[in-house]
């Protein structure tokens, strides 16, 4: 976009615009009033439009007359700013007051619906009845994104947390030293003991937590940016089990706390007893 990028294109445009008006009177003093700019870069400006046979004048000065190649510039920089403009509206028009959600059915444009979190994702009702609601703008086939505005009310997500289960480093026996049985329990039903109502989302950072994982059939779901995904998950509503080894847990720990992230820390190494 020349007219935007190029140095002094917009000046140039400006200054075509204001002769193309086919003011007799028209002066270089006008000219720099008109564009907030000196009368010297008015000057400077001239003299290049004239020398690309944009303009013509005598001597640099007025009158000024726009040529008819000036005037093809000025209609392609005008529609290249009308598109973009245009564009930047469509934009604007959606910014900050437009929400993405998914359709659970069929939704038409001016459809009031309900807002709710399910499994992480938000999505959009005509038939909930949840303390959340928009309306739709445009028609959307279930499944896909829909684009929602007048947001009202607050969309209700549960409370969750992240459990985070401690693994013994390698040095110390690895998975040969994590007490599986535990760990496989709180996955499957002992996550109740913390407060938790499920176990929704695995983490798993570090070989000997994949191979902990692996060897009791635990699917794994992040693997990658695990502080970060995990603290995500936990904001819209799910819990998180965490298997994290040695100083990897106390440097997801502090990012949990840091981040005010509600979560426990549970040592999986055997005890004496165990081993």
């Amino acid at each position: 976009m020349e007219i935007l990028q190029k140095r002094g294109a917009l000046t140039h445009f400006q200054i075509l615009g204001e002769i193309s008006k086919q003011e007799p009177n028209l002066k270089q003093k006008d000219l720099a009033e008109r564009l907030g700019i000196t009368i010297q870069a008015v000057s400077e400006n001239i003299k290049t439009l004239t020398e690309l046979e944009y303009i013509t004048s005598k001597d640099g000065r007025a009158p000024y007359k726009i040529t008819q190649k000036g005037i093809a510039k000025v209609k392609k920089d005008a529609i290249t700013l009308r598109k973009y403009s245009d564009s930047v509206l469509d934009t604007m028009t959606y910014y900050k007051s437009t929400w993405p959600a998914l359709a659970k059915e069929d939704l038409k444009e001016g459809d009031e619906v309900g807002l709710y979190m399910e499994n992480g994702r938000l999505y959009a009702s005509i038939n909930a009845q949840t303390s959340a609601y928009a309306d739709v703008i445009l028609d959307t086939k279930k499944g896909f994104d829909v684009a929602l505005t007048n947001l009202k009310g607050i969309i209700e997500i549960k409370e969750s947390k992240i459990l985070l289960i401690s693994l013994p480093p390698i040095k110390q026996g690895g998975s040969r030293a994590t007490d599986m049985d535990l760990v496989k329990e709180i996955y499957e039903s002992k996550y109740e003991n913390f407060g938790l109502s499920s176990i929704d989302k695995v983490a798993a950072i570090g070989t000997t937590s994949h191979a902990v994982a692996n060897n009791l059939d635990i699917p794994i779901d992040i693997e990658f940016g695990v502080s970060e995904a995990a603290q995500s998950a936990v904001r819209k509503g799910l819990n998180v089990m965490i298997l994290a080894i040695g100083d990897m847990t106390k440097n997801i720990a502090k990012d949990l706390e840091d981040a005010n992230i509600p979560h426990q820390v549970i040592d999986a190494r055997k005890t004496m007893r165990n081993i």
